[in-house]
């Protein structure tokens, strides 16, 4: 047993899931010595990732697509836990080369969609055929929905994994899933401010969303802009 298979012991994972799970680790951490893929560079800090990629699996169903993937957390333990077949969208090619190798090193079912979600999530192929998505670090929560909801079909579920929120930030996310075709159903808080917001797609999003590429992140909807001191 490696140092990374060690730190997941804990977790009670099946054998064969956790030795599949470090392997990806280590990959992230030797790759990262040349690519910058993620912050984490030692083995507690993927294992951490790893852990905090698991606590999405429940609400996971497939067709699955996980959304800004970079290093493929946590739609890479995702696969690996549960076996769905995934769609991981990411613009870097850096990062869509090391998330195509991964697939395959690792017998994934999916595929890698090497595109800005701004522009994947208009494609016919995509708009609204997930009943599931994830994304994590992308910005603000309404900038997330605002990515992920468009590709989710009616009845699914986007689950933003996030760290502290706002209230203001939070009110702004249940005015901007409306907008989207979404509503807010649960937040789940779990270890320290780690929290998981489940927004249910319940029709469908209007064709202006999402917004032309960088607009999302520079505009969010439904939150005030601060007003400036004179």
């Amino acid at each position: 047993m490696n140092e990374l298979e060690g730190l997941l012991e804990p977790a009670g994972l099946d054998v064969g899931v956790r030795e599949r799970l470090a392997r990806y680790g280590l990959f992230v951490l030797e790759t990262g010595r040349r690519v910058n893929l993620t912050g984490a560079r030692s083995g507690a800090e993927i294992a951490a990732h790893l852990l905090d990629s698991l606590t999405v699996i429940s609400h996971v169903a497939e067709p699955y697509v996980d959304v800004g993937s970079g290093a493929g957390f946590p739609a890479v333990p995702v696969a690996i836990a549960t076996g769905v077949d995934v769609t991981m969208i990411e613009a870097t090619a850096k990062k869509a080369r090391f998330l195509e190798s991964a697939l395959q090193m690792l017998g994934i079912r999916g595929r890698v969609v090497a595109e800005r979600v701004e522009i994947a999530a208009h494609r016919p192929d995509l708009r609204e055929r997930f009943a599931s998505g994830t994304a994590r670090a992308l910005g603000s929560a309404p900038t997330v929905a605002e990515l992920v909801l468009p590709l989710i079909a009616v009845g699914g579920v986007a689950v933003l994994q996030r760290g502290a929120i706002s209230a203001d930030e939070r009110r702004a996310l249940d005015d901007a899933a409306l907008v989207l075709g979404g509503a807010v159903e649960r937040e789940l808080v779990l270890n320290g401010d780690r929290r998981l917001l489940i927004v249910r797609k319940v029709q469908t999003t209007p064709l202006r969303f999402p917004r032309r590429s960088g607009v999302p992140a520079r505009r969010p909807l439904c939150v005030i802009p601060e007003k400036r001191s004179p």
